[in-house]
């Protein structure tokens, strides 16, 4: 998700031949390859699709809810990738959808519609994962980052389904310490993951966070550089507080 009233283009790779960035407010949102869905671009997005994978076994369909569309790279991989899989994209700038649209259509399995991803989460229920890729440009809104979110997410989660969120932040992480602790405080099982420079605080960048009312897939174990879980998170998120709805 894009956010509305900033500028979006959709720019094509004159290094890549299908290539196509998308910008929102001259921050890089999504990349996508025409003809090539497992083209992954950005590291982070790697890093979802690699949870995604874990989700369930190889190459069964999945439902999947995802907040945030950008040029729907994900969604397009797990078309690939999950054959048969009933995917939902909520996206709110219809700008976005329209100009992905034009230049590169999605999948007939995927439904794309407009609207604000915490509205939209409300009446959803029984996925097997939901994805939280949501940003105004270069942040994500407050609506999306507090326990009330993750309690919304939790309970759009058939019993064993995952969340998995994109977190963006800077040293010391003091943003991405309260998304964990809002993170806890829906789901009894959580993990950050990605780059180990980024997790120790040394450089900016995402963390992906996997939450599920189960335990884990072993495999969402190996699909990033360093993964925090356990007490190693315990002690990530010393002292940070979950957000609050209306704050």
């Amino acid at each position: 998700m894009t956010g509305g009233g900033v500028p979006v283009e959709l720019v094509p790779d004159a290094r890549r031949p299908g290539g196509w960035t998308l910008y929102a407010g001259g921050v890089e949102q999504s990349y996508v390859v025409a003809g090539d869905p497992r083209h992954l671009a950005f590291a982070y997005v790697r890093v979802i699709a690699a949870v995604l994978d874990a989700a369930g076994p190889a190459g069964a369909p999945l439902r999947v809810l995802h907040l945030g569309g950008g040029a729907l790279t994900l969604p397009r991989y797990v078309a690939a990738t999950r054959p048969g899989s009933a995917q939902r994209v909520v996206e709110l700038d219809p700008r976005v959808v329209d100009l992905v649209a034009r230049h590169l259509p999605w999948p007939a399995s995927v439904e794309v519609v407009t609207g604000d991803a915490r509205a939209a989460l409300a009446g959803e229920r029984g996925h097997d994962v939901v994805v939280a890729d949501v940003f105004a440009a270069a942040r994500a809104p407050d609506s999306v980052a507090t326990g009330g979110f993750y309690a919304d997410a939790a309970r759009a989660l058939r019993p064993a389904g995952l969340l998995v969120a994109n977190v963006t932040d800077v040293p010391p992480l003091a943003y991405a310490r309260t998304q964990v602790a809002a993170a806890r405080s829906a789901f009894p099982h959580v993990a950050a993951l990605g780059p180990a420079a980024v997790l120790r605080g040394r450089r900016a960048g995402n963390v992906v966070l996997a939450a599920s009312a189960a335990p884990l897939p072993g495999r969402v174990g190996r699909a990033a550089e360093r993964v925090l879980a356990g007490e190693a998170l315990v002690t990530f998120a010393a002292g940070a507080r979950p957000p609050a709805d209306g704050r």
